[in-house]
């Protein structure tokens, strides 16, 4: 199994003990599940690496768009309060984010704080799975191969 360095993952409820640090952070292709949309400019850009990291694993930025915009639709994550209009772009803030956690409130208004929290970073999860998966270079295969051990 693949050892991961513990400052490089972080315990969230849904995703325990290994969800990995976001990508402008010096995260895994797992924390691909916690980037923006590609082709907007950001704040701290500089930091970003998720274009990097796309490339380095033969995925276009269209490509990951689609997988997100799939996701989105399939868990109705659409909404016009979060950034790029889905909660599939949606970050790891543990903090919080006002707009994500509004828009998780109002799409599980059953739920509380905690349980939506839970479901988000799980679904995070299954999200990073699919991007994995769908990584189809070769060599990109092999770079994401052990961290798909994981799942």
């Amino acid at each position: 199994m693949l050892e991961l360095e513990k400052d490089k993952v972080r315990d969230v409820p849904g995703w325990e003990k290994i969800a990995p640090i976001p990508i402008c952070m010096g995260g895994d292709y797992r924390a691909l599940t916690f980037c923006c949309k590609p082709g907007y400019s950001l704040t701290f850009g500089f930091k970003c690496r998720r274009d990097e990291r796309l490339k380095e694993l033969g995925m276009s930025p269209e490509e990951f768009i689609k997988i997100k915009e799939k996701f989105s639709e399939e868990n109705e994550w659409d909404s016009n309060i979060v950034c790029f209009g889905s909660i599939s772009y949606c970050c790891m803030r543990r903090g919080g984010c006002p707009r994500r956690d509004m828009a998780l409130h109002l799409r599980y208004p059953d739920m509380s704080q905690e349980q939506f929290m839970e479901l988000y970073f799980s679904k995070k999860k299954e999200l990073s799975k699919k991007i994995l998966e769908s990584v189809k270079d070769p060599d990109g295969k092999e770079k994401v191969k052990k961290l798909l051990e994981l799942f």
